[in-house]
Parts: structure tokens; sequence; C-alpha cells
């Protein structure tokens, strides 16, 4: 084997699907690779071009946009990018241009496509990610019941026209559904209706809808498909389909709500993020998250697909709020960086975040710079707060003088919680170990920070032997006999906490295991995958424990999506009555495996799981 090939080798050893490959052919694909090495600012491909094969990022950033120029994503170290375009037509579906110095892995169009002809595991990582793209806004896969925005809106056969068109007003819509006492549909009116049949027929006011709305319409059911809806709405020429549960009427599906669910996706919220002129404009955006979580969660996306896609709006929001304050207040002084911490550093925000965020200046500035960077803070805190993402109850933002500081200062912070274990020092580098920067002139105001503060906390046995005992305070809701611990009082009474009991524990190992390892990723699920790489966790106790993760984080959003769906805020509560036996033993088995791991943590013996 070339000594030059073996970097490539190595680095292909940790990234998948790569991994899954035999050595020898591992070996024989490494060799295909092109090395190429691209300075910030080099466009890689532009939208249409046609594709020489699959990019894979050894090092540095690569950002992406669409054809009309709407940021899709940044990628980072073993990401992968081209592959949608390549298995389409073999042009370029996007653009993508490096952000920073970036040594990138070319494979070549021949062999990407025998790969994927002839290696399962590289066909399955490959369709999946695929798929994941292409059904982001489908309405024709999905079911009718994810595309039901909102608790069925209906009337009596004998309420007043006068009524029913108050009725409709008041709830900005244009149909409602007529039923009888047991729910069950009888007919349709819209403001057609009460336009054609009354107004223009010169009828009372007092006229029972009974006697204007349309009979026996049309109907389908929650199982059906978007596609029966596009069908009957073309084929009956209705622009309002009533949807029925065995004969009851559970929702209408309007022509404006699929023009609606097509207007929304991740990518048009941060388009119309990054034009927004005022913070009003950028929370009308924002109030449409909900609806994207409902289609996300409906088109069966993976829960770090959708939470990384609600992140990245939250990211745009943020950057938008910081080109503003620069604009109010003019250049800053000093190089800074905007850092998020906790589930927006981690990109796994979902329907109900706070705001954790922290401000890293250099070390250049001066006590009359300070002025400064407090006003910032306040213009982009007090803007993401009116966009939904509230002021954090701990008073982790920027905002707070404690947070705001030079890199010397937030050097000394980490290395006395390093050296000094206590309780908040605990709590706060469990939050602080989460950073990522979200935009700022400093580029390279962490990257070293972060290298120093991982090598120092891995070498110190009694921070990580606390930092242990921390992460294990979050237990997740297990009862004696095979069931659930759940609240017992209060509002959530009889609910599962998914957030702190479910998510938590699992983010608080990955955490534990990123800084055993040294590891520089803050995503959970990353954070496993790449502590499997790294020896820290066994293959099995890597398996068992993403594979928990992934059912508990998709349960979460399943059950926010339901909320969101019924016209509530989402929440992180679960009431475990409303899930099936099979839903409830599932789960409880992924409790199981968290609590295990945990155990297995506390024992010291994490990487044997």
């Amino acid at each position: 084997m070339a000594a030059d090939l073996t970097p490539i080798l190595a680095f292909l050893e940790g990234v998948h699907p790569y991994d899954n490959l035999p050595r020898n052919e591992l070996e024989r694909v490494a060799s295909s690779f092109r090395r190429r090495e691209l300075p910030a600012g080099q466009t890689v491909y532009s939208y249409r071009e046609p594709l020489k094969g699959i990019y894979l990022i050894k090092r540095g950033s690569v950002e992406v946009t669409d054809q009309n120029g709407a940021l899709v994503s940044i990628l980072g170290a073993r990401n992968t990018f081209g592959e949608r375009g390549l298995m389409r037509d073999g042009l370029a579906a996007t653009t993508a241009r490096t952000t920073a110095e970036t040594v990138l892995l070319e494979l070549p169009v021949d062999e990407f496509r025998e790969l994927s002809q002839n290696t399962p595991a590289f066909a399955r990582f490959f369709n999946r990610v695929r798929g994941g793209e292409s059904r982001t806004n489908s309405i024709a896969t999905m079911k009718i019941a994810d595309l039901l925005a909102q608790e069925p809106m209906g009337c009596a056969p004998e309420t007043t026209v006068t009524e029913a068109a108050r009725q409709m007003r008041d709830a900005h819509i244009s149909s409602l559904g007529v039923t009888d006492a047991n729910g069950s549909l009888l007919g349709i009116v819209t403001v057609r209706d009460l336009s054609n049949k009354v107004l223009a027929e010169g009828r009372a006011p007092d006229t029972p809808v009974g006697e204007v709305m349309t009979p026996d319409p049309v109907t389908l059911t929650p199982d059906g498909l978007g596609t029966d809806l596009l069908h009957v709405m073309l084929e009956k020429r209705v622009g309002h389909l009533p949807i029925t549960d065995r004969g009851r009427f559970v929702g209408m599906i309007t022509q404006t709500d699929l023009t609606r669910f097509q207007a929304v996706s991740s990518a048009v919220l941060i388009r119309d993020v990054a034009g927004a002129e005022t913070v009003p404009e950028m929370a009308a955006v924002t109030a449409r998250i909900p609806q994207l979580l409902v289609q996300l969660v409906g088109g069966h996306h993976a829960h770090e697909v959708i939470t990384r896609l609600i992140t990245d709006i939250a990211d745009a929001v943020t950057r938008r709020l910081l080109k503003m304050a620069e604009e109010t207040l003019g250049p800053p002084p000093v190089p800074y960086l905007w850092m998020a911490c906790g589930s927006q550093g981690r990109q796994e925000q979902t329907g109900v975040s706070d705001q954790d965020n922290c401000l890293i200046l250099d070390d250049a500035v001066t006590q009359a710079d300070m002025e400064y960077f407090r006003q910032f803070a306040k213009i982009v805190s007090d803007g993401l707060d009116a966009c939904g993402y509230v002021y954090c109850p701990g008073d982790m933002m920027a905002t707070n003088p404690r947070w705001c500081q030079p890199v010397r200062v937030w050097r000394d912070y980490f290395n006395g919680w390093i050296a000094k274990p206590n309780p908040e020092a605990q709590m706060l580098a469990s939050v602080m170990f989460d950073l990522r920067a979200i935009g700022g002139n400093g580029a390279g105001l962490f990257q070293q920070l972060q290298e120093e503060t991982l090598a120092k906390a891995a070498k110190n046995s009694i921070f990580v032997a606390h930092m242990i005992a921390n992460s294990l305070k979050h237990h997740p809701p297990l009862g004696l006999i095979r069931g659930f611990a759940t609240i017992r009082s209060g509002e959530h009474r009889n609910h599962i906490d998914m957030k702190h009991n479910g998510v938590v524990p699992v983010t608080d190992l990955a955490r534990i295991y990123a800084l055993q390892g040294r590891l520089p990723e803050v995503n959970t699920r990353a954070r496993l995958i790449e502590a499997e790489h790294a020896g820290v966790l066994s293959h099995s106790g890597a398996r068992d424990l993403v594979e928990a993760y992934d059912l508990i984080a998709s349960m979460r959003l399943e059950n926010q999506a339901h909320l969101a769906r019924s016209g509530r805020k989402p929440d992180n509560y679960l009431a475990p009555s409303d899930l099936s036996d099979f839903e409830r033993s599932h789960l409880r088995d992924a409790f199981v495996v968290v609590r295990t791991m945990q155990s297995a943590a506390g024992h010291g013996k994490g990487a044997m799981s």
C-alpha cells in the first residue's frame, strides 16, 4: 500500500458507510479518491454543472446553496455532498463553495455507481440520504392524517347562515363541516355557498345551513395519501375536501392548505429570514416552525435530520440579528464569535426551545469596547426572544456580562472548572462543552481554546469522575414492574418528561464520551458514533445506545407534531397511556438501555458496554 494512501485509508475507516467495507475493498476504494486542497471561497461546483463524483470533507467547511442562492446547509469534516444530483441526472442540484481552507476527497462517478450497485450498505446509506431530501416537501407520499392542520370546525344543520358566516370569519377559514349530534358528516358549507345561495338569491339571514349546504360530499379517510387528495380535487374540481373516520367528521383540507404546505420548508424559511428587514418579519417566519415540524415528522424523516433543519432556521435568525446589530451599532471594535450552547449548539432544536448563548471576544478588547458588546448582545437576545427563542431561565446568555468575555477570561473559566469541579463548575462545564460558533468575524477565537480544554479535561481524572456523577442525575422514567415512573402531580400528571428524563440522559452520556475521547463533536448522535470509532464505546454499546436514542428522540418529536396538529403549543410531555402496547414496550426497552449505560459509566465501564 502506498504511503500517501495511509492517511486517506485511516480517515475512511471512521466514516460511514466506508467503515462497513471489507479491508481489501476499502483499500481499493481509498486509492480511487482524488485529494483536493481548496482555499476559502472556492466554488466546488455550481448549480446544474456536470458532477465529477461525490465529495467527502476531510478538513474544513463547505456551504451548500440552492438554485436561488438560499443557504441549504453548512457541512464540516466527514460530511458528504454531491450525491443528490449524481443519483438523479448527473447534474449538480445545488452550488457548493468552501468557507474555509478545505481538504476534499473526490470519489469519481464510475466508482460511486459501482459501489452503489454492488455494496448493499453503501447503497442503503445513499438511498436513505436521497430519500430524506426528496420527501422534505412532498404532499403526494404523506398520509392525510399528517396534513390535517387543526381540529375540525363544524356546525349543526339548524345553525343560521349568519352564525356560520361569523364562525368562518372568526376562525379565518372558508368552510365548515355540517354534522349531526354524533359528529357524523351531513354536508359542508363554504363561503361560496353563502355568496351564491344566500346573498345572490336574497335568502333571509336566519336561513338554516342545512338548506344551503352541499349534502353528502366526497370524502377521504385519514389513512389515505396526499396523492388521493390531489386526484379527487382535480377530478371533482372541488376546493374543500372533508376528511371522515367511520363517518365522523375529523377535519377539512382545502387547496389553500395545500398551497401553504408547499410554501413551508426549511430552505424557504431560511430564505425568508435572510430577506427580513425587521424583527417582526422574522417572528412571522419562525411562527411557521410548528407547521414545518408537522411536515417533517409526517414525512418520516430521521429525528437528527428534523432537528438539524429546525436548528438551521435558528442559526439563520441569529446571523440575521447579528447583522442587524452591526448595522445599528457600526462595525465591531474587535473580532468576536457569537456562540450557541444547549440544544442549538448541539443542532438538536425541536418545536420548543429557549436561547443559550455567549460571546467570545478577541483579547485586544478594551473596557470601552465592552459597552458596544453589551448593547450588541441585548439587540440579538431581545430579537431572539421576539422570534420565539425565549430568554434562558438560568441567564445563560451573552447579555449576562459573565458570558461576554475575551478569550483569556474564557480560558480561565474552563481551567477553573476543571481544577475545582464543584457542582456549579460541573453544571457550567456541561453547558459550555456544547458550544458551537454561529457567527462573527473571529473565526480562530474558539478552535484552540476548545482543543486545549478537551485535552486538559480528559487528563484530569477527578474532573471526569465529577462530570460522570453529574451526568447521572437525570434518570430514565422507569417504574418497578415494567411500567413508567410518570409525573405524580400538577399540570403534567401521569406524563413522562421526554426531554429531562428522555433525551437529556443520553446527551449527558454522549458529552462524557466526547470528553474521554477528546472529541470535538457537539451533536449527541455524532458524539456516540465518534465515541465508538475512538474506542471509548464498544460496537455493541454504541449500537444499542444510538438505537435507544433514536427511538426516544423520534417519539418526542412525534408527540410534539401531534400537539401542533391539534392546534396546541408543542411541549416535551408524553402520556404513556396514549401509546400502543407495542410502543410502550419499545420505549421502555430504550430507557432500560440508557439506564444500563448510565450504570456502566458510573462504574467506569463505559468503553466495555
